[in-house]
């Protein structure tokens, strides 16, 4: 498959050639479910936590006698169904995260990049560079690109007017290509990707094949 390669101005520079096993689109969308999942599972903090009934200040004398009073026996004022008193199974901090097999991922990333490659949400430019660091120049640049919409900017290595440029723009999010994983391909309407930059991608997603 080719793609046009354009400048920052819109304009035509080139063709990409894109290899047929860079591209997937009969399997891998359970791939892409696992993953996702797992990349959500690890934004998760874990840091809920309960204090149990022996983490709980006091309760260490028997607030009465065992018998005689007619009421149910206690031995702490300090058990779950006490106020004042501990949690009953609560949660402890803990990790979310879930082990996914690197081909598992790359399956995904691959499936994941091929649909945005099918819907036309990939635009390859020759080189994402700003002359100044201004916001202004950015929306100017992806306006010339006709990208719409969530926009990932996928450069090769970051640049610090590229940084600054996009860093106010709630809808761009710039990141390299060797740290681009398959919830922020999904995420984004449109991918903005750099010539070196879809090498990295090619590289990291394309079939082994002997």
């Amino acid at each position: 498959m080719n793609l046009d390669i354009l400048n920052m101005k819109g304009e035509k520079v080139g063709v990409y050639d894109l290899p047929d096993t860079a591209l997937e689109l009969e399997k891998g969308s359970q791939a892409v479910k696992d993953t996702v999942v797992s990349f959500l599972n690890a934004c998760r903090a874990g840091t809920a936590s309960t204090k149990t009934r022996g983490q709980v200040s006091g309760g260490g004398r028997k607030p009465f006698k065992q018998k005689g009073l007619g009421r149910a026996r206690s031995g702490s004022s300090r058990n779950a169904s006490w106020r004042h008193g501990g949690v009953a199974f609560g949660p402890t901090p803990r990790s979310f995260a879930t082990k996914i097999n690197a081909k598992v991922r790359r399956l995904a990333l691959q499936r994941s990049f091929s649909e945005s490659v099918k819907n036309s949400g990939v635009i390859v430019v020759d080189d994402v560079k700003f002359e100044s660091p201004k916001t202004k120049e950015a929306v100017a640049a992806f306006n010339a690109l006709k990208a719409t919409g969530k926009i990932l900017c996928v450069v090769a290595d970051y640049e610090e007017n590229s940084i600054l440029a996009t860093s106010n723009l709630p809808a761009v999010c710039l990141m390299k290509a060797s740290a681009v994983n398959t919830y922020q391909v999904l995420w984004a309407d449109m991918l903005v990707c750099s010539k070196d930059a879809m090498d990295v991608i090619v590289k990291r997603i394309e079939k082994v094949t002997k």
